[in-house]
């Protein structure tokens, strides 16, 4: 399987899925013109992924901001990452960073954390 490497750009995030190392990463900004559109690619990557995982799998999201609609394409990245935590076929642990001023990100990490059922671990870091 071909790891999904994406470019960031100010609008979109570096992705970064390393199916090698069980490694999937969001960093930068995620505030696309369509959200669905830049997405998908990245839900499909973990379908495919999804049928030979590694026995553990780390998702690191180091977003500095993000809009409405991509929250909503963040909670269905969880959602698709907890089938395959749920059945079993890997270890799936979500590190969400955070700068330690910004109340907002936190927030949203810990709204994550409540609503979805996956180990969250919050990582306060120094500004990005």
């Amino acid at each position: 399987m071909e790891a999904l490497i994406l470019e960031g750009s100010p609008k979109t995030p570096v992705v970064n899925f390393d199916p090698t190392g069980g490694l999937l990463e969001l960093k930068g900004r995620s505030i696309p013109e369509n959200s669905i559109e830049f997405y998908k690619p990245l839900f499909d990557w973990i379908d495919n992924y999804g049928h030979s995982p590694q026995a553990n799998t780390k998702v690191n999201i180091v977003l500095e901001y993000f809009n409405t609609s991509s929250s909503k394409c963040i909670l269905d990245f969880f959602k698709k990452l907890e089938t395959l935590n749920n059945g079993g076929k890997t270890s799936v642990t979500v590190n969400w960073h955070y700068e330690e001023d910004d109340e907002d990100m936190l927030e949203a990490g810990e709204d994550y954390q409540a609503i979805i059922d996956l180990p969250v671990n919050m990582i306060e870091v120094e500004e990005i």
